[in-house]
């Protein structure tokens, strides 16, 4: 089993939180969030106060996973770019590298073809902060020792095995 977790720093944060504040000034969108593939909220910039973005967060990544599926049955390894439109709101959902998903809720002052232009620039500048970041991924890049490491893993082990 390989382990495709990231950790992602405060620095890394940063980044992610002025790419999406670049998105949201160029395309006029309301709100946008980074979630990660298993539901869970990354980062997110605008207008989310009247939203349960936790929830969202974990329903978005599931409607990735059922068009994934979807996309199996039609012979296509994975549908890149979701679109739902609503009367007044709509989404529009983009991957981002192998493990993040970049959604944009906007409203009828912007278009889908603006969103989907400033969606690419940012889902780009996105996948070179997770580069940048996949350096940072062995423990002793993120100041933990050898021995640290050892030493809680033997005590989990522990806790777990007793």
């Amino acid at each position: 089993m390989t382990d495709d977790s990231v950790i992602i720093y405060q620095e890394e944060t940063e980044k992610i939180n002025v790419a999406l504040k670049r998105l949201l000034k160029g395309s006029e969108a309301k709100c946008a969030l980074l979630v990660d593939k298993d539901g869970h909220l990354v980062t997110r910039q605008g207008f989310t106060q009247s939203l349960d973005t936790t929830s969202l967060a974990a329903l978005l990544a599931g409607s990735f996973a059922s068009t994934r599926e979807i996309a199996r049955l039609v012979g296509e390894p994975e549908f890149s770019v979701l679109f739902h439109q609503g009367k007044r709101d709509h989404i529009h959902m983009s991957l981002v590298g192998d493990r993040s998903i970049l959604v944009v809720v906007f409203d009828d002052r912007t278009t889908i073809g603006m969103v989907r232009l400033y969606a690419k620039e940012a889902s780009t500048e996105l996948e070179q902060i997770y580069s940048a970041n996949l350096a940072k991924k062995d423990p002793q890049e993120a100041g933990l020792s050898e021995e640290f490491t050892t030493s809680a893993s033997d005590k989990l082990d522990d806790i777990f095995h007793d």
